[in-house]
């Protein structure tokens, strides 16, 4: 257990010290003239698991994300797409078949199961195998998050071989360095959905070694295992293949290490302390003195600290439990939601820290990256605040004023801000419906855990996208993802919700040209609100925190860190004032 700062320094000088000299002896790299040093930051929670392919939280997100890589990856700075483990790829006129072109010279992590160097190159038939164990149940006899959202019913032959019902995928070939995979339907995006992290390569070697849990990837970054689960300590890989526009080593930095601290407080006074150097989301108790009080941090020329207020592509809502009988009527959800001040929620709580109050439906409505969709549609089956009818349609549903409904248990994962809008919701809720609304808060993987098997009535979450597209908000409430046991974990679609006329939109919008697809998602979206499973409560626009001497941070809706050229660095003035000229 790292027990206090010096020890968690000292440590992590002597790991870094021992990483250089079992990894560099020999290397002939050229380096970047201010490389070394440390990146430090907070997670708000656990990682939930350290399998790329089951990766379906945040947390493990960002902690993974530096570690593993898929063939594809996106620009951090503006989110296109670029060359990753491929460099390069082709698609088919109709958008059905793409071909990669594997790169040379990329080698997994060092690891026990590797014999010599040679052995830990990468080759075509670990991204194979890497599709290959995607679509196969995972130990507890689930699919991978993977299969779900990237292979079933999209590539052609995965069901059949998820099934055991073949061999092997007839949608995915290799023919030298090339990997081709077809699809059922045409989809011109669907390469975007590739640089998901549950699509990251994995080694066939480790695997089958039953060591896929050391976490071994081919990122810039390498795992080092923590000694319990309050900080993880992630080295710079000195094999990374990729390099800068000078031909300098990638990565910059010497480490990268994450605390885990639930409390913003915390967080906060780690950032002050300097023991992190970056804060996303500030705790919303003292964001007019972080803000106001300490202007010069921010004024100073070099300033001390950088703030970052930007729209994110991050949704924060509640889902029902489509499973109680309860909220099988429409008329009761929407009752809920028309019960919501969202409005007093945002001014009382929120602090401003958020783009948009839930209005809308599930995608954010950021004009600038979904570009041509059809927000203003999407709108008028929003919900505002509506005492008169939310109180009518409970009264419709047979529970006049909360007679006879009973109390709702709302499941969530404990953090300052997740408590106060509970506690605000749950007034709001008693005083317009007459309903009780008992708050079970846990950690985060037990109220994930809890969502997926539906524990619950309600549900807190969020969704980050996973690209710019609004199927990545919707494929949530795909009903095809749903088991039809209701004893067996729902990962993919938690709120268990099925629509068969949602389903029809969604799947056609899937095939579609771009134009015609953005339409379809839009008709699948007001579906979705007019018959709601969840209670759209915000749209995030998190502040985010940083000493101005971490350097080419690049900031994006998606929260995605890319570390590789990040280095650290205190400003003199003079290279301030020639920096903003």
């Amino acid at each position: 257990m790292y027990t206090n700062i010096h020890t968690t320094t000292m440590k992590l000088v002597y790991l870094a010290l021992i990483a250089f000299l079992i990894t560099s002896c020999g290397s002939d790299k050229k380096q970047f003239e201010f490389a070394g040093g440390s990146f430090k930051m907070a997670l708000d929670n656990t990682p939930s698991t350290f399998i790329a392919r089951d990766v379906n939280d945040v947390y493990s997100f960002e902690l993974l994300s530096q570690v593993m890589e898929g063939l594809v990856s996106f620009n951090a700075e503006d989110l296109s797409l670029q060359p990753q483990i491929a460099e390069k790829w082709t698609i088919s006129g109709d958008g059905s078949v793409l071909t990669f072109t594997i790169r040379d010279g990329i080698y997994f992590h060092d690891n026990p199961v590797f014999a010599s160097m040679e052995d830990r190159k990468l080759t075509v038939e670990d991204v194979l195998f890497t599709f290959e164990k995607a679509c196969k149940p995972n130990s507890d006899g689930n699919p991978s998050t993977a299969y779900l959202f990237l292979l079933a019913d999209q590539v052609k032959g995965a069901v059949d071989y998820y099934k055991g019902n073949a061999k092997s995928i007839s949608g995915i070939k290799i023919k030298n360095k090339q990997l081709e995979i077809t699809l059922i339907n045409p989809d011109q995006t669907y390469i975007n959905k590739l640089a998901n992290l549950s699509a990251s390569i994995v080694s066939k070697k480790v695997v089958e070694a039953d060591k896929e849990t050391d976490v071994v990837g081919t990122g810039p970054f390498y795992f080092t295992k923590p000694a319990d689960n309050e900080s993880y300590t992630l080295l710079k890989n000195q094999d990374y293949y990729m390099v800068d526009q000078k031909g300098n080593a990638l990565p910059y930095l010497d480490s990268v290490v994450f605390y885990v601290q639930t409390r913003k407080l915390e967080q906060l006074e780690m950032f002050e302390t300097g023991k992190t150097v970056l804060i996303s989301g500030l705790p919303t108790s003292r964001i007019t003195e972080m803000l106001e009080g300490r202007i010069s941090d921010f004024n100073a020329q070099p300033p001390l600290k950088e703030l970052y207020n930007n729209p994110l592509l991050t949704t924060q809502y509640y889902f029902f439990n489509m499973n109680d009988p309860r909220f099988k009527d429409v008329r009761v959800r929407q009752a809920f939601n028309y019960a919501i001040d969202r409005k007093r929620l945002a001014d009382n709580v929120l602090r401003n820290q958020y783009y948009e109050y839930g209005i809308y439906g599930i995608t954010p409505p950021i004009n600038s990256v979904f570009k041509g969709y059809d927000f203003s549609e999407i709108k008028k089956y929003g919900y505002d605040l509506n005492v008169e009818l939310a109180r009518k349609l409970l009264a419709e549903a047979g529970y006049p004023g909360g007679k006879g409904f009973g109390s709702v248990d709302l499941r969530l994962d404990i953090t300052d801000l997740n408590t106060a809008v509970a506690e605000e919701l749950a007034d709001q809720i008693y005083q317009t419906l007459g309903i009780n609304v008992n708050i079970d808060g846990s950690n985060f993987e037990q109220r994930n855990e809890d969502g997926n098997m539906g524990k619950g009535d309600m549900f807190r979450t969020a969704w980050v996208a996973d690209y710019s597209s609004p199927e990545t908000f919707l494929g949530n409430f795909y009903g095809k993802l749903v088991p039809k046991e209701k004893d067996l974990p729902s990962s993919g679609n938690q709120s268990r919700y099925v629509n068969p006329l949602f389903d029809k939109y969604f799947e056609q919008a899937r095939s579609s040209d771009q134009k015609r697809r953005l339409e379809l998602f839009t008709k699948a979206e007001i579906e979705l609100m007019k018959d709601p499973p969840i209670i759209p409560l915000w749209y995030a626009n998190d502040f985010t925190l940083s000493y101005s001497k971490v350097r080419n941070l690049k900031n994006n809706p998606m929260e995605f860190l890319d570390l590789r050229r990040v280095y650290i660095k205190e400003w003199t003035k003079e290279e301030y004032l020639k920096s903003i000229q």
